[in-house]
């Protein structure tokens, strides 16, 4: 593990430069003030120098410019370099100085002249501490990518149900449980959420005309055009209720849901499921209402269903086969 050393004086970068050398610490870098520690550091942090990655810093606290308290200070408000522990190095009479490093996140102190069992001790429980904050965040950063694993394999499990299935209940279910969980996604992330409700121009016609059978066969065409314009995995499409159909799109901002309801709408058109009234051949069309909002705390969810559900009768007491767009939710 790296250690990084910062004082001005020569002559105390050589002791304890020799000190760690001696119980075996070989990568160990030196800086003789705060500006060139803070520059070195930003130099290993980048990808290209992750082998000189710095694990621990011995700081004095006495150095001309920026002494060891702001060096502290400026390290500890960077987010890649916050974690790494600081041992400041001190005289006895600086108490009031090392309250301050204490106050700007030094982790230990050691005092001069510098006694050389209890530099390696504290160096020691030091690293230890590195080692052990490394491990927690790469136990959590494989948790974090497990979870969105399985999160993406749950979504894949659900687009593998059929979506031309009739059995309403299970499917209204999951929209509640799918629009609640990109709900809680999207307050999390501050990400836009659009939710699509569409259902069918004169479907009871259609039925009236053909009979239940065709009727089922003309929903399961519509499921199949609905699932052909979603393009992502956390997309979600289904059987809302009855002829009535929704789309979930998460972290999609109300344009990028405006083109998948003209896709559909699109799709709808070259499906040609037509019906006959009154001796004249018309086509089942559909009619759209698209919401979108950027959930937030107090945000209601069910005011986003309103809204979109809203456009969607908008959209079908003017004549259907049409868009309509609500007012941004909040």
């Amino acid at each position: 593990m790296a250690i990084l050393i910062v004082d001005d004086i020569p002559v105390n970068l050589m002791l304890l430069e020799e000190i760690l050398q001696e119980e075996g610490y070989a990568d160990i870098y030196c800086a003789r003030s705060g500006q060139e520690a803070l520059e070195m550091l930003a130099t290993t942090e980048t990808a290209e120098a992750e082998e000189r990655r710095v694990d621990l810093i011995l700081m004095d606290v006495m150095m001309p410019g920026m002494d060891g308290i702001e060096a502290c200070q400026r390290i500890k408000e960077q987010d890649g370099l916050r974690d790494i522990p600081v041992i400041m190095v001190t005289v006895r009479d600086d108490e009031e100085a090392l309250a301050q490093a204490f106050a700007m996140g030094a982790t230990d102190y050691i005092v001069k002249p510098v006694r050389e069992l209890e530099l390696l001790a504290r160096v020691r429980a030091a690293l230890r501490l590195k080692r052990e904050i490394d491990q927690r965040k790469t136990r959590e950063r494989e948790l974090l990518e497990l979870t969105r694993q399985m999160e993406t394999i749950n979504r894949s499990l659900m687009h593998m149900v059929p979506r031309d299935s009739l059995a309403v209940v299970d499917n209204r279910r999951y929209f509640d449980e799918t629009l609640g969980r990109e709900w809680n996604r999207s307050r999390r992330e501050a990400a836009p959420l659009s939710l699509l409700m569409m259902d069918l121009d004169d479907f009871k016609k259609f039925n009236e005309a053909h009979g239940r059978d065709k009727g089922d066969e003309c929903l399961r065409q519509v499921a199949d055009a609905m699932n052909g314009v979603l393009k992502r995995a956390g997309d979600t499409g289904l059987r809302y209720d009855g002829d009535e159909f929704a789309i979930i799109l998460a972290n999609t901002p109300s344009e990028g849901a405006l083109v998948v309801a003209h896709e559909f709408l699109e799709q709808m058109i070259a499906l040609s499921i037509s019906y006959e009234e009154g001796g004249i051949c018309k086509f089942l069309t559909v009619s759209v209402g698209l919401a979108t909002a950027e959930p937030s705390r107090g945000s209601d969810m069910q005011s986003l269903i309103i809204a979109a559900d809203g456009a969607r009768y908008l959209a079908r007491v003017e004549g259907g086969n049409r868009i309509r767009v609500a007012h941004d939710c909040r």
